[in-house]
């Protein structure tokens, strides 16, 4: 039985339901085709700001036993020297995701509004970093916020506009459904955990910035409530973000009502070829168990 992998998310048509997760392999043009060909189905960039940003000092990133531990303080050349690498993908027969952060809704405004003429084919907000004062989840935590933040974007950009919220709040509900009645096109759930590393034989923090944000394994779990959690509250896709390594875990996600699922961390441990053996493998199991498409099991595990 042939099985339909490809998904459209708010107009966006993907290959298969893959998509590179911000912060990992998004900075260059030529890291972003390397992923590409290695089969995702949408690729997100870095995070990017209207002005150039250096970023923290190291160490910024460490290996945890459950996961990645990272505070790397959103390092990027700024929107308008980013456009270099943006109009060199034109080509590109994948949705490029342009994620995007600011210190302010008309921020955001003005970095989606040049990512979008350059080329962007959907603006992915940053409503969710959790080591940068002034942005990231101090703005997501705010469904006010959240809300001015889509509308002003929307009313800049004529591409699709995702929300990606935060975890690391008392009702996640909230948020998403703030960032749906203002107009957003979709909700990525979720950005990395508040967590920190305390060196023992140091007595001292590990990271530069003290606190930085969990991914990988050890935020699944919660990810996946999340995601769960969203499906019930809007009526808007869902992309499940945090812990994906194995089709398992994608499968997990989409049954929880994920449209499609971001791959980050995993990619340090598995390298590119991740992507086409997740896809395979959701694949395969569609098929084994006779469901014609992605989209027949989203959701599938909030029915009776």
């Amino acid at each position: 039985m042939q099985v339909q992998m490809d998904v459209e998310i708010a107009g966006l048509k993907l290959r298969n339901p893959t998509i590179l997760a911000s912060g990992i392999l998004g900075m260059t043009a030529e890291c972003l085709m390397k992923v590409a060909r290695a089969g995702a189905g949408a690729l997100t960039t870095k995070s990017i700001g209207l002005k150039p940003r250096e970023g923290y000092k190291n160490p910024t990133v460490i290996q945890v036993e459950c996961g990645i531990l990272n505070a790397v303080g959103l390092p990027n050349p700024g929107i308008r020297r980013f456009t270099e690498e943006i109009k060199k993908l034109r080509d590109l027969k994948v949705p490029l995701i342009v994620s995007i952060y600011g210190f302010s809704s008309e921020e955001y405004a003005k970095v989606a509004e040049i990512a979008a003429e350059t080329g962007a084919d959907a603006i992915e907000l940053n409503l969710s970093c959790p080591h940068i004062k002034g942005s990231g989840a101090e703005i997501g935590k705010d469904p006010e916020m959240v809300s001015l933040i889509v509308e002003m974007v929307k009313e800049a950009v004529d591409c699709p506009v995702f929300a990606k919220i935060t975890p690391n709040v008392a009702d996640i509900k909230e948020i998403a459904k703030a960032a749906a009645s203002a107009g957003a096109d979709a909700i990525t759930a979720i950005n990395t955990i508040r967590a920190m590393a305390i060196d023992v034989e140091t007595c001292r923090p590990i990271l530069a910035n003290k606190i930085g944000g969990l991914s990988g394994g050890a935020i699944k779990p919660i990810a996946v409530r999340c995601v769960y959690e969203i499906y019930e509250a809007v009526d808007i896709p869902v992309i499940g973000c945090g812990g994906v390594r194995t089709w398992r875990d994608a499968v997990e996600f989409m049954l929880a009502g994920a449209l499609a699922i971001q791959i980050g961390s995993a990619i340090a441990y598995e390298g590119l070829s991740i992507f086409k053996r997740i896809a395979d493998g959701i694949e395969d199991y569609l098929s084994r168990k006779k469901f014609r498409s992605v989209r027949e099991i989203v959701g599938l595990a909030h029915k009776e």
